[in-house]
């Protein structure tokens, strides 16, 4: 049986990468899928999910307004009359020396990665409190919680901060039937990581214990588990999917 089945979920940043993988993983398990992004992409994916004999719409959404996430909500909520899982996946990591780092670059990532998931978390929470259920997944990172990288510092506080807020969050919003967890992922296969070419990831593979780089779907499945009944207890967590990279 379906495990998601009847349940109405939201991601963001969902038209290509993780953010694909989690909606199609998500659709597989039997939920209707919101898929949303600002690249034009969350079309191709909603095309997908129908294909496999999956349901959903395709919104256009920049987490960093927060009166479209609102709207977002609001249309999610008037069409479907619940909202039960949100992933919030959208973030973007450009490499950049803290030495020729602006404000504006500090500004942008901290906006869309840190602010994007404040904005669409506030525009979703009142619906699940209405309902008293609801899981909200957060996309964070083993950068700035675990380990440090060089030219990541504006990326490492964005995904350090999404820990310390789902864990706040978790507190606030246990007693509405509402868990709240963050995902870290190592490295992840993705059109990003592998335009460093094969020399590179091969050397990443090196440090893993695994010996191989997380696959989109690696991350899709934690986030089907984490939506699932079966994780009912789990709320306030931060669950790393590394292949053992942090251990070591």
């Amino acid at each position: 049986m379906p495990t998601l089945k009847n349940r109405v979920a939201i991601v963001t940043g969902a038209g290509q990468g993780i953010g694909r993988s989690i909606a199609l993983r998500l659709a597989k398990d039997g939920a209707t899928v919101v898929v949303t992004d600002i690249t034009g992409k969350e079309n191709e994916t909603l095309n997908e999910i129908r294909s496999l004999g999956g349901q959903g719409m395709a919104l256009r959404l920049d987490v960093t307004d927060p009166r479209m996430a609102e709207d977002t909500a609001k249309r999610v909520y008037d069409t479907y009359g619940r909202i039960d899982i949100l992933v919030n996946n959208a973030g973007i990591y450009p490499f950049k020396p803290f030495l020729e780092m602006t404000f504006d670059d500090w500004y942008k990532v901290i906006n869309i990665n840190l602010n994007g998931t404040f904005n669409v978390t506030r525009a979703v929470v009142p619906y699940m409190v209405k309902q008293k259920y609801g899981r909200i997944i957060s996309i964070s990172s083993v950068a700035g919680n675990i380990m440090g990288f060089t030219g990541l510092t504006h990326y490492s506080a964005s995904k350090a901060g999404i820990v310390g807020f789902t864990r706040a969050l978790a507190l606030e919003l246990a007693r509405y039937g509402i868990t709240v967890n963050a995902i870290a992922p190592g490295a992840v296969r993705t059109p990003t990581t592998q335009a460093g070419g094969e020399e590179q990831m091969k050397m990443m593979m090196q440090v893993i214990p695994l010996g191989r780089l997380a696959e989109p779907e690696d991350i899709a499945s934690t986030v089907a588990f984490l939506a699932s009944d079966d994780a009912s207890y789990i709320t306030g967590a931060l669950i790393v999917v590394d292949g053992g990279w942090t251990i070591t």
